[in-house]
């Protein structure tokens, strides 16, 4: 936890230059250039080259399902069968619509046994809807009590596929779990289906334990048992759009810096002198251009992922066990701080730093070392500086950075 209650002060409305220099990470870009940019990309008079409605050659899955549900050309609705509540023709013709795309996409399924299901009051479809039709749909089944979701069966009808209609569909229904606290999908996939399931984040290795859904949910004959944990930070409909958007914003600031540097320099002469060689740093403009004289060092680093995965591995551990770490263990929940996610962009902490580094997420030192400074300054900005958590905050900046400088990983 990075807050204590009764404790938290007010985030100054302008923050001065002081503010920001304190606050600000290693590979932080100013908010004032952000901005600047952004303004820039999204102005279509400032962006030349083709119409802006068109789809570029590198269009992500979702975006012609993302825009043609913008312009109400699709919707999505979740619907269910109901024995309590008076039958709707809509909904019972949604359904039945339902059975239809699913028995015809999945042949190897007994048409009764979709029926049985998708009209089974305990299971609820996410229906993609089309010109007033059915064309695909994910009947699921919630396991609130159990923390996660069975997906029964999902398809889109075969002449309204590669359109990014199944992406979209599964990001719709991972916000609809979000908003419900279920974080977990488990569904059995055949072998025509594992691909699918891959590219929306679903992976053969099982966290949910055995106990928690066996007996609950339905087991195949020859299909793989796949798993997807949701991330409540993540807006999965419009994530794809933040990703591209990010690299329209990097993407200018390279060609800003670029243009920033764009000096011609003379030709060396000092070879025709008898010179051998030189310091790459004494070139003219070189430094301007982001060189730095680690770099060689960084070059061994990315040849050797293990090397720099166990060292990593190591640092987390002893920050993990100093005394001073408690309050940084875990996510600040909600309940504790409630304006917390309002107030940190960026959180961060040293259990998400665990699971990144078991997914090989630091390629580098300074990624690591980027989001350890993110832990403290996070605390800092938060808390006031006489509370216990900032107290700790400084003891282990003090304590990671002598880690650091004793196995020489800060050049």
């Amino acid at each position: 936890m990075h807050c204590l209650s009764g404790e938290k002060r007010k985030l100054p409305e302008a923050l001065t230059l002081e503010d920001a220099k304190r606050i600000r990470v290693m590979g932080d870009i100013p908010m004032e250039l952000v901005n600047e940019v952004m303004k820039t990309i999204t102005d279509p008079a400032a962006m030349l080259g083709p119409e802006t409605s068109l789809l570029s050659a590198n269009a992500a899955r979702d975006e012609t399902a993302r825009l043609e549900e913008r312009r109400g050309i699709i919707e999505f609705h979740v619907i269910g069968n109901s024995l309590s509540q008076k039958s709707n023709k809509k909904i019972l013709m949604w359904l039945v619509g339902l059975q239809n795309v699913f028995s015809h996409q999945l042949p190897r399924m007994p048409k009764e046994y979709i029926t049985r299901l998708v009209f089974d009051p305990k299971h609820k479809t996410l229906a993609l809807i089309k010109d007033g039709r059915v064309i695909g749909g994910i009947c699921f089944r919630m396991f609130p009590t159990q923390g996660f979701t069975e997906i029964v069966f999902c398809a889109v009808t075969s002449n309204e596929q590669v359109k990014g209609y199944g992406t979209h569909l599964m990001n719709h229904l991972k916000e609809y779990h979000i908003k419900h606290g279920i974080l977990y999908f488990l569904t059995y996939a055949d072998e025509y289906a594992i691909g699918y399931f891959k590219k929306q984040g679903f992976s053969k290795d099982i966290k949910v334990p055995k106990s928690r859904y066996l007996g609950y949910i339905k087991d195949y004959e020859g299909a793989t048992l796949m798993e997807c944990e949701l991330n409540p930070r993540i807006p999965y409909t419009e994530l794809s759009h933040i990703i591209k958007r990010q690299k329209e914003i990097i993407k200018k600031l390279i060609e800003r810096k670029q243009n920033q540097i764009r000096k011609v320099y003379p030709g060396l002469t000092c070879f025709k002198e008898g010179v051998r060689q030189i310091p790459v740093e004494s070139i003219p403009g070189i430094r301007e251009t982001g060189w730095k004289p680690s770099a060689k060092e960084k070059s061994k680093e990315l040849k050797d992922p293990d090397l720099l995965y166990n060292m990593l591995k190591n640092l987390l551990a002893q920050i993990k066990t100093h005394p001073d770490s408690w309050p940084f263990m875990e996510p600040v929940k909600k309940s504790e701080a409630p304006d917390y996610y309002e107030v940190i962009r960026f959180p961060i902490d040293l259990k998400t730093m665990t699971e990144r580094l078991k997914n090989r997420y630091y390629v580098t030192k300074k990624l690591f070392i980027a989001d350890l400074q993110r832990v403290i300054t996070n605390c800092r900005e938060y808390n006031p500086p006489d509370s216990e958590y900032c107290k700790c905050a400084n003891t282990l900046e003090k304590f990671f950075y002598f880690k650091l400088k004793e196995a020489g990983h800060l050049a």
